[in-house]
């Protein structure tokens, strides 16, 4: 029998389910992130490399490979070994200073369309200042992150983020210096981070991000010697994760700017554990150098997880307890 003369029972079609994108966007100063995930300055280079394997449109914003005022070489080899559940590194600063970020660099990220954010480090307050006057001068840059675990070199070599006048000293010089977003990155090799944020907060940063990397080393036992050549390095991935959780949690608390998270961030989880302790963006680090497309897959997972729970906004997670 011709099928057409018994056709099937007519169903209607179930309805679409028509996918709305979260409200993820995070405002810093005039900066505006279009989703809370970054990457970590350091692990992603200035995006050359990735764009061939992910898209770099897709991110939040790339945190520049940190600079200085002048070129770089780095420390000599050996300068990464793994750990357990972690990255050992003592790079050392290798760049090729601020002019050549700010002439190529910048805008290669630029031409993506996303936030780019200079990640600075300095051996004095002023270098500081005249790192951010430089940086906020490019129209390529959108925010300018400080590394404060760096020696003062004019103050016997002890970091600026470990000493509370320097800290301030430092903030101070870089917020007169200019208009742009300021993000401080606080060092976790303090007492008491919570204050080092206010001190910050006090002196004009517009957020604070942490946390950098623990201070570890790693002997050879048949050398006998530290399998660095700097002897300690700077401690990363999911091994130092429960103490950045810890500390943005604290952070959070004690202050009324925005917070940007980041330690051992590998998958939705974590980035959700950073939310729920008070932050409002998180940055993907050591994560890419084994997955060089985490930070776009914990994007695609935050929207779904929003909105399988009900949320608006990643934001609303924050205050759970």
């Amino acid at each position: 029998m011709n099928s057409h003369l018994n056709p099937e029972p007519f169903r209607p079609a179930p309805p679409r389910l028509v996918h709305t994108p979260m409200n993820t966007v995070v405002k810093i100063g005039s900066m505006v992130l279009p989703n809370p995930i970054l990457v970590a300055s350091g692990t992603f280079g200035n995006g050359e490399e990735m764009n061939e394997l992910i898209d770099l449109r897709r991110l939040g914003g790339i945190v520049m490979k940190g600079t200085t005022l002048k070129p770089r070489q780095g420390n000599e080899s050996s300068r990464v070994v793994e750990t357990p559940a972690g990255l050992l590194n003592s790079i050392g600063l290798q760049n090729p200073g601020i002019d050549e970020t700010l002439r190529v660099k910048a805008p290669f990220i630029k031409q993506f369309g996303i936030p780019a954010l200079i990640n600075i480090s300095a051996e004095s307050a002023e270098d500081y200042g005249e790192m951010a006057a430089l940086a906020g001068a490019c129209s390529h840059i959108d925010a300018i992150e400080m590394n404060v675990s760096c020696p003062n070199v004019k103050q016997g070599g002890m970091a600026f983020g470990t000493n509370e006048k320097m800290l301030a000293e430092a903030v101070k010089r870089a917020r007169a210096a200019t208009a742009k977003p300021l993000i401080v990155k606080l060092s976790p090799n303090v007492t008491d981070i919570a204050l080092m944020a206010r001190v910050a907060e006090e002196h004009g940063a517009d957020a604070v991000s942490l946390i950098n990397t623990l201070v570890g080393m790693v002997i050879d036992t048949k050398r006998r010697k530290p399998v660095l050549a700097n002897k300690i390095g700077g401690l990363s991935g999911p091994a130092v994760r429960p103490v950045a959780v810890r500390m943005t949690w604290q952070v959070a608390k004690a202050v009324t700017i925005p917070v940007i998270g980041m330690g051992g961030i590998e998958k939705l989880d974590d980035a959700l554990q950073f939310f729920i302790a008070g932050a409002c963006a998180v940055q993907v680090g050591t994560a890419t150098f084994y997955n060089p497309a985490a930070a776009v897959e914990i994007i695609d997972a935050l929207d779904a997880y929003l909105q399988q729970h009900g949320f608006e906004s990643h934001l609303d997670l924050r205050g759970a307890f």
